[in-house]
């Protein structure tokens, strides 16, 4: 059985990976379709940026967002003093730092899903009126829909398990930015934590299995629409 203080962690860490993915997703979307579709010269550099989050320390990531989004950085100072958020110490900037990094999981999976469509389909519904708009909502979207919810599904088990960027960057406040990861690390620095940090960390180990099997059943049943 969790404790409360572990319930608030698990609740907060659905909440911070599930509106990461979220906010992330419209640009995941664009992105993956410039890299599935565009031809144009240093497309290799857009590559390189997107997947960079996945060679990166997240704790560079975190950093880099404490430097822009902190409260004497640039974004940070003007978002606080114009709309009044502030994004340290709070969930929503967690969720920012989750976003960033999952992001390159999203537009893989969107890419892929993407590349996977016989561009004649497209061409088809353009010699019959139908507009970029039109071709995207009614004949792209519906073919590529196992793989985005593949890409969105692949990036929340990621997020429920991010650590270095959100510590860095909004610390670790109880029931704030606590979040599964960081509730493990505060039970291995308490004394005889032990058995709290494992409990947490079956529990993890579940979730992200259970992520990952469940992306993998929605990437062939894409593959089986896409070829059938």
């Amino acid at each position: 059985m969790l404790t409360p203080a572990e319930i608030t962690a698990l609740l907060l860490s659905f909440k911070v990976a599930g509106w990461g993915v979220v906010a992330a997703m419209p640009l995941a979307l664009l992105l993956g379709h410039v890299l599935a579709r565009g031809r144009f010269a240093g497309k290799f550099i857009l590559e390189g940026l997107v997947n960079l989050p996945l060679v990166l320390p997240p704790v560079v990531i975190g950093y880099l967002l404490l430097l822009t989004f902190g409260v004497r950085g640039p974004l940070g100072a003007w978002l606080a003093e114009v709309a009044g958020v502030r994004l340290v110490f709070s969930w929503i900037g967690a969720a920012l730092a989750t976003g960033i990094v999952t992001l390159p999981f999203q537009v893989r999976m969107i890419r892929l899903a993407i590349e996977a469509v016989d561009p004649r389909l497209e061409g088809m519904a353009e010699t019959l009126g139908a507009r970029r708009w039109d071709r995207w909502v009614n004949v792209l979207l519906p073919l590529t829909l196992p793989g985005i919810i593949a890409g969105a599904i692949t990036a929340f088990s990621a997020g429920l398990g991010q650590f270095g960027a959100i510590i860095t960057f909004v610390a670790n406040v109880p029931g704030e930015t606590r979040t599964l990861p960081l509730a493990i690390y505060t039970a291995i620095q308490a004394p005889g934590g032990e058995t709290q940090a494992a409990r947490l960390a079956l529990l993890a180990i579940g979730l992200a299995l259970a992520g990952l099997c469940l992306s993998e059943w929605l990437g062939r049943r894409a593959r089986r629409l896409v070829t059938a």
